[in-house]
C-alpha cells in the first residue's frame, strides 16, 4: 500500500512535456539497488525521465500495479504499450542476479507472487496470489495457481515474494495425539476402528495411527478432521496425489 501511495504522489509531481510520445520497453530485469524505484529501473530508453521516482522498495522486492506504472510513465512523457498485458511488475533488489541467465536475456517471465504476507499455517486463497513479472523463476515455482490455492503456509511468507512449492503443504486437520476414526471399505464390507494419531497431517497425507486396543500401528490416508482410510480408498488417494504432483 505504501508503494502505491508513493506512486500516486509521484504522479502529481512529474511532468516532462518534451518527452511526450517517447517509446520505452520494460527491462528484462526490473531491479533496484538503493530502495528508491525510478522509471530508469523499469524501462529501457527512459532518457531524462529515468531519475523520476515512482515507489519505495523497503524489502527484497516491491510489487507495482502495471496500469499505475503505465500512467506514471505517460505523465513523464514515456509511452509503454504493455503489449504483454501485465497486471503487475515486481522490482527486486539489484543488481540483476547472474542466476537469471538466459531467462533474463529473453525478457521477464510471468511468476506467481504473494499479494499479501501470510502467517505460518494460513490457508492460501485465490486473492492471495497475483501474477507478476520476474527475470527468472525458482525451479519449483508452480505454473498454475490451483497448485497452491487451498494449501497451508509452512512458514511466514512475505508479500511480493515469488511462490515456491516448498512454501506450502496440505493444511493440517489432525494433530499428534488426536483420536482418529480409521475406515476400511471393500466389496460391500465396511469396518472402522479408533486410534491415536502419531503425528500431524493434512488431507491426502499418510498418517501413522496406533490402534487404541491392540497398540498396532497402521499407515492410513487422511480424509478429513479426525478421519482416515485404509485399503482401496487409501490406494486411490495415493494414486491421485501422485498424478497431481507429477503434473507440477
Amino acid at each position: 500500500m505504501r508503494a502505491l501511495a508513493i506512486l500516486a504522489a509521484a504522479a502529481i509531481c512529474v511532468a516532462s512535456p518534451g518527452l511526450a510520445g517517447q517509446t520505452v520497453t520494460l527491462k528484462a530485469d526490473t531491479a533496484n539497488a538503493d530502495g528508491v524505484v525510478r522509471l530508469g529501473d523499469l524501462f529501457d530508453g527512459a532518457g531524462a525521465a529515468a531519475t523520476t521516482p515512482v515507489a519505495i522498495r523497503s524489502g527484497a522486492s516491491v510489487v507495482l500495479n502495471a496500469a499505475t506504472v503505465q500512467a506514471l510513465a505517460r505523465r513523464a512523457g514515456l509511452d509503454w504499450a504493455n503489449a504483454e498485458g501485465l497486471k503487475t511488475v515486481v522490482v527486486h533488489a539489484g543488481p540483476a542476479l547472474a542466476a537469471a541467465g538466459s531467462a533474463a536475456a529473453k525478457g521477464n517471465i510471468e511468476v506467481l507472487t504473494y499479494a499479501r504476507s501470510l502467517g505460518a499455517g494460513e490457508i492460501v486463497q485465490p486473492a492471495d496470489l497475483v501474477w507478476a513479472k520476474a527475470a527468472a523463476a525458482p525451479g519449483d515455482a508452480p505454473t498454475d495457481a490451483d497448485q497452491v490455492i487451498g494449501q497451508a503456509a509452512k512458514r511466514p511468507l512475505r508479500a511480493g515474494a515469488v511462490v515456491q512449492a516448498r512454501d506450502v503443504g496440505a493444511a493440517q486437520v489432525i494433530k499428534a495425539g488426536d483420536i482418529v476414526t480409521v475406515t476400511y471399505e471393500a466389496d460391500g464390507v465396511s469396518l472402522s476402528l479408533q486410534g491415536k494419531a502419531m503425528a500431524a497431517a493434512g488431507v491426502g497425507e499418510t498418517l501413522a495411527v496406533q490402534n487404541t486396543n491392540s497398540k498396532k500401528v497402521v499407515q492410513t490416508r487422511v480424509t478429513g478432521p479426525g478421519e482416515a482410510v485404509v485399503g482401496p480408498a487409501a490406494d486411490q488417494m495415493r494414486s491421485a496425489r501422485s498424478v497431481r504432483y507429477a503434473a507440477r
